[in-house]
């Protein structure tokens, strides 16, 4: 918006999906809110009256993306088991994209809550650099912390099987990945 003048909420909810259904990399709560002059904690909100209206809209480790239902023709998943220590995350993170695959998420069993499971959606080296920095940053903990011995799962998306196969035997040598 050109001045600071707050839009109604309807109205901005409808930009806010318009640019996010639009956009070709995620967007952050602040950068969504520096463009309808509202906070971030607002987009928050937003985000989440948009997600109970069944968009598929999920929020990353690099800001909010729209999910279209069709992420390409041939894209294959796979859902990965792994387990290491944290500081072995950026090495497996870094085994994944360098096979060409995307990492869509990770999911732990938890004890006590049963399945969680958080978005990372990285494809290369330099999100997986920008997801650790951010980790780090906040000083949070991975997910796969709060998983008996650290266990946990990625679903993987590639363009073709050979990535998986090729990806799973560098995370088996590396004594990651859990067969």
């Amino acid at each position: 918006m050109s001045d600071n003048m707050k839009m109604p909420g309807e109205e901005r909810r409808e930009l806010l999906l318009e640019t996010l259904r639009t956009a070709t990399k995620p967007f952050t709560g602040k950068a969504l809110g520096e463009m309808t002059n509202v906070s971030r904690q607002v987009i928050v909100g937003d985000i989440t009256l948009l997600k109970a209206k069944d968009e598929p809209i999920i929020a990353t480790s690099q800001g909010y993306l729209y999910m279209h239902t069709s992420s390409g023709p041939d894209k294959i998943e796979k859902t990965l088991v792994c387990q290491h220590t944290p500081e072995q995350t950026e090495e497996e993170l870094n085994i994944l994209v360098d096979y060409g695959l995307t990492v869509k998420d990770v999911r732990v069993e938890h004890p006590v809550y049963g399945d969680l499971r958080a978005s990372i959606m990285v494809s290369n080296r330099q999100e997986v650099k920008a997801f650790i920095r951010r980790v780090t940053e906040a000083n949070a903990v991975y997910l796969s912390n709060l998983s008996e011995g650290g266990v946990h799962m990625h679903t993987v998306s590639a363009d073709n099987p050979s990535q998986i196969t090729s990806a799973e035997a560098a995370l088996k040598k590396a004594g990651i990945l859990i067969e």
